[in-house]
């Protein structure tokens, strides 16, 4: 049986949950919680969703992710087979809106931590020198004991995230959850199948059909539910995986193309551009002087 979209947490004694994760493998069931989530991938590659936000992810990501905001970090594939050794792993904190009261972030010396909640609901990533002070202060945060101090720190932290300036909302504007809990998880079936299936042809009846759905009603669920379409997230997915492969450098721009289910490498050039906004070239040129 399936995992349900909706993922309610272990109940525990503490007003928070700081924890480091150690794992063969992300969990790989697109879900959703009521509750706020910051997550650093220390070790691990692969592609991560949030809301209809597509982007490649390695060690260093840091994410602030609000309630109920759909989200996987899918680790590649290799992660999955039998004779991996690899393994994945990160610090996760999760916290209710209310779990120091209902009122206590309304309250005006709260303000500028008030608008990265607000903001964190589009989700939000940091780079640079935030990211590097963020993942040392997590570090320490999972190694606390649960007492007063740990309380202050975690404020100490959202302090300073809502300072930064080095940071990118996630989800497009107009992104919003429509996927309700009571729903079968097609979702989960369509990321699955095209995960797995992304470097070959994929044709939309035989997804549409692993959905239980005919073609034409399948488009409309899927776009009213990742704020575009079917084909557009198909892209998005394999240039992502191009990015990860063109970061290597083990490949030519041509075979990276084919490797990530491009037939033509014009149409590869331009879909490249119209998501990054840079060729493929420039993408590598600008990645190698970081």
């Amino acid at each position: 049986m399936k995992q349900p979209l909706r993922k309610d947490l272990e109940p525990v004694a503490a007003s928070f949950v700081a924890k480091k994760l150690v794992e063969p493998y992300f969990d790989p069931n697109w879900h959703f919680h009521p509750h706020y989530q910051l997550f650093l991938v220390e070790e691990g590659t692969g592609t991560r969703f949030i809301g209809d936000s597509i982007k490649p992810f390695g060690p260093g990501d840091l994410v602030f992710l609000g309630p109920n905001l759909p989200h996987l970090w899918r680790s590649d594939q290799e992660y999955f087979s039998r004779q991996s050794v690899q393994q994945t792993k990160g610090i996760v904190v999760y916290f209710s809106e209310d779990f120091l009261g209902t009122s206590f972030f309304k309250n005006q010396e709260m303000a500028s931590i008030r608008q990265l909640l607000d903001h964190a609901r589009k989700g939000l990533e940091w780079t640079g020198s935030t990211r590097d002070r963020i993942e040392e202060t997590l570090q320490q945060l999972v190694r606390q004991p649960i007492d007063f101090t740990r309380v202050l720190n975690l404020l100490t932290l959202l302090d300073e995230l809502s300072h930064a300036t080095d940071y990118r909302f996630l989800t497009s504007p107009n992104y919003s959850n429509t996927v309700k809990p009571s729903e079968t998880d097609r979702m989960q079936l369509v990321h699955d199948y095209v995960l797995g299936h992304f470097p070959e042809e994929l044709s939309l009846e035989t997804v549409a059909d692993l959905a239980g759905m005919t073609a034409p009603a399948f488009c409309r669920y899927f776009k009213a539910r990742a704020n575009k379409t079917f084909s557009e997230f198909v892209s998005e997915v394999r240039i992502g995986h191009a990015c990860k492969l063109l970061m290597a450098g083990k490949l030519s721009i041509t075979q990276v193309s084919y490797e990530s289910g491009f037939r033509t490498l014009s149409n590869f050039n331009r879909q490249f551009k119209d998501i990054t906004g840079q060729t493929p070239s420039i993408y590598v040129r600008t990645y190698r002087q970081l």
